[in-house]
């Protein structure tokens, strides 16, 4: 376990079932990795709660927007989500449950767009870290942050960009439309992304 996650707060009473339309915030539009963790984790009654940014999802529960969060706090290729990670070190909010799930990163496009219509590739800076030898392989490619993947799925779809497009899940190009054009482009097939789900109190947990 990642020092830096190690020192989060950490209830210990594991939280296995949650109450039908209990609110559930992650960072990210809907397609995200993040998702894809909460609905893994407690099902699909929940109700998923996207929030843009991470400072954005972590005052999700003072905001009384949600009434769990769920945090990304490592990746076994690109190491500890710093930004989160920071995040939940200043905050007084204890871990009740946590989550890994593997990580497929793809190269998604507008339908119709061929690989060497590409120029650009937008991306969360954690997914464009986990595709580094594929970039390496491809040096032309300009690699382009954004605040998530499936945002950037999202975007790059609606624009109709033919010469942009986005690293994502499956999830985000079956949602949004677009077209996988290189499929598990990160490094590693054995990719693992760890999420805590997150709370500032223990009410309405189920053992």
């Amino acid at each position: 376990m990642n020092r830096e996650v190690s020192k989060a707060r950490t209830s210990t009473k594991q939280m296995t079932t949650l109450s039908n339309n209990t609110r559930v915030a992650f960072q990210g539009e809907r397609g995200a990795f993040s998702e894809e963790a909460a609905v893994k984790l407690l099902g699909d009654s929940i109700e998923l709660i996207p929030r843009p940014t991470f400072n954005a999802l972590f005052s999700s529960l003072r905001e009384g927007l949600a009434d769990y969060l769920l945090a990304p706090v490592e990746n076994s290729i690109a190491g500890a989500v710093h930004p989160s990670v920071e995040l939940l070190k200043e905050s007084e909010l204890e871990v009740v449950n946590e989550v890994t799930i593997p990580v497929g990163q793809n190269l998604i496009a507008c339908p119709g767009v061929k690989f060497v219509d590409i120029q650009e590739v937008q991306s969360h800076p954690m997914a464009l870290a986990q595709c580094s030898r594929f970039f390496k392989l491809h040096p032309q490619l300009i690699q382009i942050a954004s605040d998530d993947t499936a945002g950037s799925v999202a975007e790059i779809v609606q624009r109709r960009d033919r010469h942009r497009a986005a690293i994502g899940s499956k999830r985000a190009a079956a949602i949004y439309g677009g077209v996988i054009v290189r499929e598990n482009i990160q490094d590693t097939k054995d990719n693992f992304t760890r999420f805590l789900l997150l709370s500032n109190n223990l009410k309405g947990m189920k053992p």
